[in-house]
């Protein structure tokens, strides 16, 4: 039952978006991509529950972009709705639909950017973010929905705070810890929610620390304290926490229990090992996130990129 939902709606997805990008590298049935590391990244299980929500809203999403197939909005739920089922490629034909039809369209570059990233093309989630950077400028900012909405159903981000934020990330993730700096310095000029400014910083101090930028990070979250009240990004703020040493990082390790914040728990929790001089522990831990799975999770994209540096300096 589940594999026929999934086959029909791919083939309801694939007439309605029909732009095939020129730079996807073809792929066996059934992969999205390879990792940094070489492996084949098959499209993520789901559970049976979360599957038929996601599918629902998915055949939603369709029969709107039917309905006005030149809509941004509705192409944009599109895209989205498909990658939350794990078709990441597919998302990024329809991202890539926008923006041959709204090329003026900032989203359009920062949804597509975000897929790039979860396939590891780097390079290609630089220049739409980049893309976006530049089409927003001067736009107001303005508050991007949640597809996969927090418990208090209350958006924490918007669409500047995203790109700059992703573009960071990306660098971040290529070892260019400069100009993550940058990217993260320029989300820090807008007004953003105390959840989006914890989410940032977190990568800023990161980025500042493996620069060498010792005093700039610690003067960065030296105000950080359990009592700043978050939505949603409480984990970010924790390994804050750990970072100066307001939080144990063993006992934080085992209180994580959903999959894809342990991929980014243990990440930070790695982080911290290595930028502490103990980098064989940061290493194991990093190895153990690459082994149990969950690629699409940032934290494993950046254990992934940490194992992949490692190789690149060994060879």
């Amino acid at each position: 039952m589940k594999k026929w939902i999934i086959l029909t709606l791919l083939i309801s997805v694939s007439i309605v978006a029909c732009m095939e990008p020129d730079d996807l590298p073809p792929v066996p049935s059934g992969v999205q991509g390879y990792s940094q590391l070489g492996d084949t990244l098959y499209k993520p299980d789901i559970d049976e529950e979360t599957f038929l929500e996601y599918s629902e809203n998915l055949t939603r999403a369709i029969a709107d972009y039917r309905s006005d197939p030149e809509n941004p909005d509705y192409i944009i739920w599109l895209g989205r709705r498909t990658a939350y089922l794990g078709e990441y490629r597919e998302a990024i034909r329809i991202f890539t639909e926008g923006v041959y039809k709204h090329a003026d369209d900032p989203r359009m570059y920062r949804h597509r950017g975000h897929r790039y990233l979860t396939l590891r093309m780097f390079d290609h989630a630089i220049r739409d973010f980049e893309n976006a950077a530049i089409l927003m400028r001067r736009m107001d900012d303005e508050i991007e929905p949640d597809g996969l909405p927090n418990p208090q159903n209350q958006p924490v981000s918007t669409l500047k705070s995203n790109v700059w934020y992703h573009l960071g990330l990306t660098y971040y993730l290529k070892g260019d810890y400069e100009r993550a700096i940058e990217a993260y310095e320029n989300a820090f000029e807008l007004d953003l929610s105390e959840d989006m400014r914890i989410a940032t910083l977190y990568w800023h101090y990161s980025a500042l620390k493996r620069s060498g930028l010792d005093e700039e990070a610690g003067r960065a979250i030296r105000d950080i304290t359990p009592e700043i009240e978050l939505i949603e990004n409480d984990l970010y703020l924790n390994l804050l926490l750990v970072f100066n040493g307001q939080f144990d990082a063993e006992r934080l390790m085992e209180a994580g229990q959903d999959a894809i914040e342990n991929a980014t728990l243990a990440y930070g929790i790695g982080n911290w090992h290595y930028m502490n001089g103990r980098e064989e522990r940061a290493f194991e831990i990093w190895e153990a996130i690459v082994e149990n799975g969950n690629w699409p999770a940032f934290g494993y994209i950046a254990a992934e990129s940490e194992l992949a540096a490692r190789e690149g300096a060994g060879s």
